[in-house]
């Protein structure tokens, strides 16, 4: 008997949202979540704003002891561990203090990197020569698994507990990568997600690549624009993204609500060949990547209601919806809708996928199609592609069937997951 996965928890940690309700209300009005950064303003930034989570010291404590939180300096696992351990109690789960672990759940969850402002902190006190001075949890935090780490930690889990690692793609990855342990029977559930460090040492180099926006400095809100003809590079982001995976009959047989199914995707890279390069995408590659995700969903390209597209603001993005396009066969007002959550967060790097994710599973899940902000002035070369009607500008409320979610990232690499509505 095939095993079928469902999507039974949901958490995010987001510049426009921290919580679900927060950014379900978020996304549905176009609220951005981009502000003026002083930190990047005092260090002399090209670009001077970002997406920023707002977490507040009481409400960290609600997830860590103050023994954890002294010396605690990594951004991306507070993130991590706030979303991942709110998809764990929004799917209903307890956290127990068991002896046992718990064998059936385990967690795979994503980052780029781990506590960069921890490895400046450490680094600047081993030169000074205190090194007895780093601290017991300095390894934990620095670790790229450290998040996995804590996170299986808190929840007391038995199965894999693994981080993941493919740049833009990491979010994306991480749900495959789930959906795969729990679809061969290894897991009953796993909690999947990915996070991201937040501040001028993890966005730095983007700057210097000068493919961030340096134009909307007292504008923030308006400097993201993807689909934009006046697109003029990414805002850097932050943040988490978490979900529960579950099989459908543990869900069932538990009376967990379920917001989705994950029909299944495909995860592939360019190999830096053809057009592809470290930071371009090998078209021919990113088209198999939806076709062969399309495929393994097992449902037709026709079938899809609404994309959530990678879509940076950037020169890539009418590639992208050429991609798209010869991916599915569809043009003009026969193309899905299609959306881009970085016109409200900016670019959230390795949580982009899961946070992007969370975004597409609740739209179909409460039946809407949130708005793209900032692209009243739509790029010729996608309209003469696609309709402008399918890139939606105020909310729409339509019920949805199948969802298409797809992340691209450095290194050529690429994902795509198909959602589909869950119906008893």
């Amino acid at each position: 008997m095939s095993i079928r996965v469902v999507i039974t928890g949901l958490g995010v940690v987001a510049p426009n949202g921290v919580g679900l309700d927060a950014f379900t209300n978020a996304i549905k009005n176009g609220i951005s979540g981009i502000r003026k950064d002083p930190d990047l303003e005092r260090l002399q930034f090209s670009c001077q704003i970002s997406g920023k989570p707002e977490i507040s010291e009481e409400l960290s404590l609600q997830y860590f002891t103050e023994l954890e939180l002294r010396n605690f300096n990594s951004t991306g696992i507070s993130y991590g561990v706030i979303a991942g351990m709110d998809a764990w109690k929004d799917a209903g789960l307890t956290i127990e203090n068991k002896e046992e672990p718990d064998w059936d759940s385990g967690t795979i969850f994503g980052t780029g990197t781990s506590g960069i402002e921890k490895f400046r902190e450490s680094i600047y006190k081993i030169d000074d020569l205190q090194t007895r001075r780093l601290g017991s949890t300095a390894v934990a935090q620095t670790m790229n698994s450290g998040i996995s780490a804590y996170l299986g930690g808190k929840l007391g889990l038995g199965n894999q507990v693994s981080t993941n690692s493919s740049a833009c793609t990491t979010g994306t990855e991480s749900l495959l990568m789930a959906y795969e342990r729990i679809k061969s029977g290894l897991a009953k559930r796993i909690l999947a997600g990915s996070t991201s460090d937040s501040g001028p040492y993890i966005w730095g180099g983007f700057d210097a690549m000068r493919v961030c926006t340096f134009k909307h400095n007292e504008s923030p809100e308006k400097a993201s624009r993807p689909m934009s003809a006046s697109a003029s590079g990414f805002v850097p982001g932050s943040g988490a993204g978490a979900f529960v995976l579950e099989d459908l009959e543990s869900a069932i047989s538990r009376g967990a609500r379920i917001y989705a199914e994950v029909l299944g995707g495909n995860v592939n890279s360019g190999g830096q060949r053809g057009l592809g390069t470290m930071t371009a995408p090998n078209p021919i590659a990113v088209q198999k990547c939806i076709k062969d995700a399309i495929a393994n969903a097992g449902v037709q390209a026709s079938d899809i209601d609404t994309i959530n597209g990678h879509l940076t603001a950037t020169a890539k993005d009418s590639l992208e919806i050429e991609n798209w396009s010869e991916a599915l066969g569809r043009r003009g007002s026969d193309f899905p809708y299609i959306n881009s959550l970085k016109s409200m967060v900016g670019h959230c790097l390795s949580a982009a996928g899961s946070i992007e994710s969370v975004a597409a599973v609740l739209q179909l899940y409460q039946g809407f199609i949130f708005p793209n902000i900032n692209c009243e002035d739509l790029n010729a070369d996608i309209t003469n592609m696609i309709d402008v009607s399918k890139i939606p500008q105020k909310r729409i409320e339509k019920e949805l069937t199948i969802v298409a979610k797809a992340s691209f990232g450095f290194g050529d690499v690429n994902g795509c997951v198909i959602f589909k509505k869950y119906v008893v």
